[in-house]
């Protein structure tokens, strides 16, 4: 029988350490943990999911019900489901265990707030953002709250109303708060305190923007992106796309084009020095570099009106835009980033020819949401728009379906105002 030596015993523990953490970082990987997945651009890094879809759709696994009215879209992280919604009169943030659809904890934020009857509905519309052991949500009142991820036990918690002179939006507060580093990254709006950075452990203020022109608060969210070696947040205000100095906050830039008055949604898309920005409302969209120290505008590369979004996001693969929907005309498209060449244009998309739909990608797929029902998995290519298969979400409330698809972890998860839906997703 063949013996073991001690450093044969530390070399098999090793290897197995070394196997659990690359097991745990695995799974870390294939989370959504805050808006749009880990880097807020809503392209997935997960790998094995079904290349085409039965024709009754993807396998449900649960449904979970009594999750709260409102279209925020859930996260996903460390084997828990994070969400918004508004139950009764109580502002909700909860967690729900991802293998059964359980709550594990529930707490509430704020009272009711309502907001502009059958278009603006009820209930929040940010995305919690998991970071670390903590929770980190805003509501639509401005509400920002920090709660403890274990428990859901409220740590800190700002108004951005009362405590920074905010004005809540006409369809309320719809941001997911952006953690970056130590600061957390919310837009009261306004003349003095347009953007803030907050000090995640306590809540305390890092710094305070002065947006020229005092832009009022949107339903955009914040990224941050390494702009020629310097840490900058783009956000997309009233006023039009700005960035910000990580360190302390300094505005730097604006570009105006792709702003409307009416309700700028779309988190923008940055690449090598280039930010994209669109909007809805005959709109549109364009591409712009960013300026060098000093500069305060952005220069505009293209600008089209075709390219129009409304709020459901568009996905940049390798060297191409991908649009599930747009709005007031706009149909599912690919736009080459760079250029602005218009690849495709397609009126039989998942949104069936009107309305907007959201778009996430992963593993050569689009996941298209139409917020009239239809799901769609659509191929990840700019020669044509091409479906492998779409389904219709049951348990369909009489609301927009607006909260974005979310996939985890072989997973993919549908709200629909008091309703959160799993579906399994991942190759047998």
């Amino acid at each position: 029988m063949r013996r073991f030596s001690p450093s044969g015993l530390v070399a098999l523990s090793l290897a197995a350490a070394t196997l659990a953490a690359a097991t745990i970082s695995a799974a870390r990987a294939a989370d959504w943990p805050q808006w749009r997945g880990a880097d807020r651009s809503g392209v997935s890094a997960e790998k094995g999911l079904l290349a085409a879809w039965p024709a009754e759709g993807p396998k449900l696994l649960w449904t979970a019900r009594g999750v709260g009215l409102g279209h925020s879209t859930p996260s996903v992280a460390g084997g828990r489901i994070y969400g918004m919604g508004l139950r009764g009169a109580d502002e909700m943030v909860w967690a729900l265990d991802a293998a059964t659809g359980k709550e594990a904890w529930s707490t509430r934020i704020a009272g009711q707030t309502e907001l502009g009857g059958r278009q603006g509905g009820y209930g929040p519309r940010g995305t919690p953002t998991v970071d670390g052991d903590r929770v980190y949500a805003l509501g639509v009142g401005g509400d920002l709250a920090c709660l403890n991820r274990a428990d859901g036990k409220l740590i800190w918690k700002k108004s951005l109303v009362a405590d920074f002179g905010g004005r809540v939006p006409q369809w309320g507060y719809s941001e997911s708060p952006l953690v970056d580093g130590n600061t957390v990254v919310a837009a009261p709006g306004g003349s003095k305190a347009t953007v803030v950075g907050f000090n995640k452990k306590d809540g305390s203020v890092a710094w305070q923007c002065a947006v020229p022109g005092g832009d009022a608060a949107h339903y955009s969210s914040a990224i941050a992106a390494n702009v020629g070696g310097q840490k900058q947040y783009i956000h997309f205000l009233s006023g039009g796309v700005i960035g910000m100095d990580a360190k302390d906050g300094k505005f730097l830039w604006r570009y105006e084009s792709p702003a409307n008055r009416t309700a700028n949604c779309s988190t923008p898309i940055y690449r090598d020095g280039q930010v994209f920005a669109a909007s809805g409302y005959q709109t549109g969209g364009g591409l712009a570099t960013l300026p060098k120290a000093g500069a305060a505008a952005a220069q505009e590369v293209y600008f089209t009106r075709q390219m129009q979004n409304h709020h459901g996001g568009m996905v940049l693969v390798g060297d191409y835009l991908y649009f599930g929907h747009g709005h007031n005309n706009g149909m599912p498209a690919c736009v080459e980033f760079k250029t602005g060449e218009i690849k495709y244009k397609e009126n039989k998309g998942a949104a069936g020819g009107g309305g907007s739909a959201a778009v996430v990608y992963a593993d050569g797929k689009l996941y298209c949401r139409s917020e009239r029902g239809p799901v769609a998995l659509v191929e990840a290519t700019p020669t044509a728009y091409v479906e492998k298969g779409r389904f219709e979400q049951p348990e369909r409330s009489r609301d927009a379906s607006w909260p974005h698809p979310v996939i985890a972890n072989g997973r993919l998860y549908l709200r629909d105002q008091d309703v959160l839906l799993c579906y399994d997703v991942k190759q047998p």
